[in-house]
């Protein structure tokens, strides 16, 4: 982490990309021409790069016409007073080839919820930012 004594600390993208590997949940947004939509779902960071698994539904049809997403992780740490937030624009893709399927059933991603999830997504980062937040009372305002 950048060394600051600042409330907000700019992460660089290879620290953002190190605390986004930390966590398994997040949450992805896409959208469809004036609509937008927010899925919860757990993930895991491989070469750089966002994978996650989906059933057929909503999320899958709204990445087959618009492949630009946003995805965002973060935590709260009450006992160190800390939080962050990483929030990636990606390019997302549904891995149809052999081979791409079977490198990803080599990792270790597993669905939370008891439902069979065939689809692969990769979602390949365009820019990463993230931010440190010391965490505190509010200054006296008066």
């Amino acid at each position: 982490m950048s060394e600051s004594n600042d409330v907000i600390v700019q992460l660089s993208e290879e620290e953002s990309l190190e605390l986004l590997a930390t966590r398994h949940f997040g949450r992805l947004v896409v959208r469809r021409e004036d609509d937008m939509d927010l899925f919860p779902l757990n993930y895991l960071v491989h070469e750089g790069e966002i994978y996650f698994r989906t059933a057929e539904g909503s999320k899958l049809f709204t990445l087959s016409l618009n492949h630009d997403v946003l995805f965002e992780a973060d935590t709260v740490d009450r006992d160190e007073d800390s939080a962050w937030s990483v929030v990636v624009k990606g390019t997302a893709r549904v891995l149809s080839s052999t081979a791409e399927i079977a490198e990803a059933d080599e990792l270790p991603l597993k669905p939370w919820l008891p439902t069979l999830k065939y689809n692969y997504v990769v979602v390949t980062p365009k820019t990463v930012s993230g931010r440190r937040f010391h965490l505190g009372e509010e200054p006296e305002r008066y």
